[in-house]
């Protein structure tokens, strides 16, 4: 499905207190569906656009529990049910043999959610982004910060968000549509 209109009223920064200062000042009017980019991780702004929870350590605590899961009930299926074979008199579920591979599927299938969990959590794939239309924004690799206020927030209006990041002191306010 192609979008198209508006994605958001984009703001450029020279500084990354300027950034900041934006962000808080952007989220003490109500607006939350917003993001940043800059060339350099600054510390506190993902704490000011409001980025708190994470549910991808979720993600990978489900993968290793069904990793041990799995790894565990497969050598039980094998040893107990299809193929009982007494070895050396121990019971057939003799589970202390069932650790090391019910260890390496916890931490194989844990790793593979971590990654697809990722991946799916960030929208990638995603070969194209609406931010990427304006010209300005190859900036962003080098020294300008840019901010973002998306139109699927709830109080977006244009003009009432680029007056506000007008008055912020940016260099430039630039609208963003979903195709350039």
């Amino acid at each position: 499905m192609i979008r198209t209109g508006l994605y958001g009223v984009m703001a450029e920064f020279k500084r990354p207190e300027d950034l900041v200062t934006a962000v808080r000042t952007v989220r003490s009017r109500g607006y939350r569906a917003m993001d940043a980019y800059t060339p350099f991780p600054i510390e506190g702004l993902a704490d000011e656009l409001g980025s708190h929870f994470n549910i991808l350590p979720g993600i990978v605590l489900i993968g290793g529990i069904l990793g041990a899961l799995g790894g565990f009930f497969m050598q039980y299926y094998a040893n107990v049910v299809a193929l009982p074979l007494n070895i050396g008199g121990r019971p057939h579920n003799s589970w202390p043999a069932f650790i090391p591979v019910t260890f390496e599927l916890t931490i194989l299938v844990a790793a593979l959610f971590a990654v697809l969990g990722m991946l799916a959590l960030n929208g990638l794939p995603r070969p194209h982004h609406p931010v990427f239309n304006e010209p300005r924004f190859e900036l962003a690799t080098r020294n300008r910060f840019f901010l973002c206020v998306e139109s699927r927030d709830p109080r977006f209006n244009r003009d009432a968000v680029r007056k506000v990041l007008e008055e912020l002191g940016a260099s430039g306010v630039y609208e963003i549509d979903y195709r350039g």
